[in-house]
């Protein structure tokens, strides 16, 4: 399990949706694109930003595991 790898991972593919959401504001600007912001993209930027702080916290306990273990 390669947790470096998959936190990576998450923060990239985060980063690319809010690069390519802002992109999309620049030409959908109505009460609609605010509504679907608000209801499933910011709660899921902090939820990524939530998860990817969990995933350090538990690669940092697989570690000491590991190295207890030896």
């Amino acid at each position: 399990m390669n947790l470096a790898a998959n936190k990576s991972r998450l923060a990239a593919v985060t980063k690319e949706l809010a690069l390519q959401w802002e992109q999309t504001k620049n030409f959908w600007r109505d009460q609609k694109s605010e509504e679907f912001e608000k209801k499933y993209l910011q709660e899921l930027f902090l939820y990524s930003d939530k998860a990817i702080v969990m995933i350090e916290k538990l690669d940092e306990v697989l570690k000491k595991v590991r190295t207890d273990c030896e």
